[in-house]
């Protein structure tokens, strides 16, 4: 399905859309801009009929496993408080000074056109990242992933309703990625290629975009945790595998692997059996019932054993703990890494002076680490991750805690998606 100018067509009409594409931007373009006033109210009320309940059997649709956080997320990113912070966080003011003949005025605008390519790893995403594109004034084309639900055209639907003149800053392509010439039209029309993805994404994307236009990454990130002491042992491991369990792992924030501060081998087991039974607990409650998870965790569990009995495991030297409906497995190595997800995580050793040099072999690939350790020791080692490269610094119950005027991946996004611009009178 294809969202054009406030308009639903089939698939099938893709390329005689794309063939006026280029002549509605234009248009649009050369007859004034978007008003932040108009988008900010559209999305408020979007927010206020979402917490009404009015897209609950939506979400619940998309997201059976958890509609209250998902309803959350999505009022928290709409809300006219949040965006009105977000925006005077993010963005500059217009300012005037001297430029010694003159004045000089400097403002911002629009990059002009964005193209976002949007991955399908969490809910909502490819709307959240046009609307970012929205109130940044941009004209907007979204590709959406294979996955998408039909979440995404449903929002952005809503949002026209109640704001008609966003309709020309508006078209959703339901193009696959094997298109590439449709990508590349696209493409071309862009100012600005907004990417969401892995790095196989991101280099296909890299290939396509025309000289001069503007490359946006927002790449897969790590997560972990990293454990040196306790405060409230109990309380703390509870949070970590309730985060575990809860995200199911599908987030870059999310826990992939859990480092020990320690040199002593034996100790990865010791904790691996201990932390078990928390794991155990919140997989109970946060069972996801998404079929193709079950699946890919019957498979790789079956793979697992088949790689145990053959001795493979331990030649790469890892071996599983395995509970209800998750795992911790004891690595022998310290490397960052994605784990096998939905409740199963990985646990390795890192002493902290081992830190600096082993996480910066994953440098531009980390995001949030969820500190665990004793309050005297909590700035030392906060200080140490970031400068490993690490982004955001969290307790370990609220690695993928989300707030107002946050940075993604080190960056303040809207600021990417304008222009700096400079006026002499």
């Amino acid at each position: 399905m294809i969202l054009f100018r406030g308009k639903l067509y089939p698939t099938e009409k893709q390329n005689e859309l794309l063939g006026i594409l280029e002549k509605r931007i234009d248009h649009t373009l050369a007859h004034g801009s978007l008003d932040r006033e108009t988008v900010i109210s559209a999305l408020d009320g979007l927010a206020a009929r979402t917490a009404l309940g009015e897209f609950d059997q939506l979400i619940a649709q998309v997201a059976p496993d958890d509609v209250l956080h998902y309803k959350q997320a999505a009022i928290t990113a709409m809300k006219r408080e949040n965006l009105e912070l977000r925006l005077s966080v993010e963005l500059p003011d217009s300012i005037m000074k001297n430029s010694g003949t003159g004045c000089l005025m400097h403002s911002v605008r629009p990059l002009g056109t964005l193209f976002h390519i949007a991955a399908g790893n969490a809910e909502g995403l490819p709307a959240m990242s046009v609307l970012e594109g929205l109130i940044t004034g941009n004209v907007n084309i979204l590709k959406l992933p294979s996955a998408d639900s039909g979440l995404t055209i449903r929002i952005l639907g809503e949002l026209i309703q109640s704001a008609p003149e966003l309709a020309d800053h508006l078209y959703v392509f339901d193009t696959p990625s094997s298109d590439i010439e449709a990508m590349k039209r696209m493409a071309e029309m862009a100012d600005g290629i907004v990417v969401w993805g892995g790095e196989t994404a991101v280099k296909a994307v890299r290939a396509l975009a025309p000289a001069g236009v503007k490359l946006i990454e927002w790449g897969h990130r790590l997560g972990f945790a990293y454990i040196s002491g306790y405060t409230d042992e109990q309380a703390e491991l509870s949070a970590l595998a309730k985060h575990i369990a809860e995200t199911g792992q599908l987030l870059c924030s999310s826990c992939q692997v859990i480092y020990l501060d320690t040199y002593d081998k034996n100790e990865t087991d010791r904790f691996a059996e201990r932390f078990l039974p928390y794991l155990e607990r919140a997989a109970d409650i946060y069972l996801h019932t998404d079929v193709g998870a079950a699946a890919q965790l019957s498979v790789r569990r079956y793979c697992e054993r088949l790689e145990k009995a053959a001795g493979l495991s331990a030649q790469k030297g890892r071996h599983t703990y395995y509970g209800r409906n998750c795992s911790v497995t004891v690595c022998g190595d310290s490397t960052p890494e994605l784990s096998g997800m939905y409740a199963n995580v990985l646990v390795k050793r890192l002493p902290a002076e081992h830190i600096l040099p082993v996480l910066r072999r994953k440098k531009g690939e980390l995001q949030t680490a969820g500190l665990i350790c004793t309050p005297e020791r909590r700035a030392e080692l906060t200080e140490i991750l970031l400068r490993s490269g690490v982004n955001r610094v969290m307790k370990a119950g609220d690695m993928s805690a989300a707030f107002t005027g946050e940075a993604h991946d080190g960056e303040y996004p809207l600021r990417r998606y304008i222009r700096n611009t400079d006026i002499e009178f």
